[in-house]
């Protein structure tokens, strides 16, 4: 490696400042949203993991009585989680089932798509937003972007993708008179100029 590359990697880059400036103005979820979007897929995580687990247990382990229990506590609890928002996100560049239904997407502040470890990051912050008692998920009232504690681990923010109604502008008042043209020598109006300041 040469001198001047280990140099660089001693500094700090400010390498997302050209990504948050195109942000900069998309409207972030709902916290309704939010919410639907998660349990969605929370339940489809149940879905999944529920035949896996029975097949794993059958098959694989030879259990006879198979106790079948979600809680946060089984491991294979949390690696079908941890599986299913990282691939899902990664694949769907921060639109799972339950997002696409919510009408939400997670995006990247750090590029112009998520990548594999951030979307598993992410996956991974909902541990961390129940292990600081749901206070994590509670960030979204206080934090001006609406970040939660599994955004603010992958650098992530959740943007409302719904259609928005675009209402045509007006032209203005000159505009419309003059259809943009200059004023005729012979208009009795004067044309709007700048007024200096005093």
């Amino acid at each position: 490696m040469s001198e001047k590359r280990k140099q660089e990697r001693r500094r700090f880059q400010a390498h997302e400042s050209a990504r948050m400036e195109a942000l900069n103005g998309l409207p972030l979820a709902y916290f309704w949203q939010r919410w639907l979007g998660h349990w969605i897929d929370l339940v489809l995580v149940i879905v999944f993991w529920g035949p896996l687990e029975f097949l794993w247990r059958h098959f694989l382990i030879h259990q006879t009585n198979i106790d079948l229990k979600w809680d946060y506590h089984e491991p294979g609890n949390l690696l079908a989680m941890v599986f299913y928002w990282g691939l899902f996100n990664y694949f769907g560049n921060g639109r799972t089932p339950g997002k696409w239904i919510a009408r939400t997407q997670i995006v990247s502040l750090t590029g112009e798509r998520m990548g594999l470890w951030q979307s598993f990051e992410r996956g991974l912050g909902y541990g961390a937003a129940v292990l600081e008692g749901g206070v994590g998920f509670a960030q979204y009232f206080w934090d001006r972007n609406r970040m939660c504690a599994q955004d603010r681990l992958a650098e992530t923010s959740v943007v409302d993708v719904r259609k928005r109604e675009v209402q045509p502008e007006e032209p203005s008042e000159s505009l419309a008179e003059s259809d943009g043209d200059p004023l005729p020598e012979n208009c009795d109006r004067e044309p709007d100029l700048p007024t200096p300041l005093n």
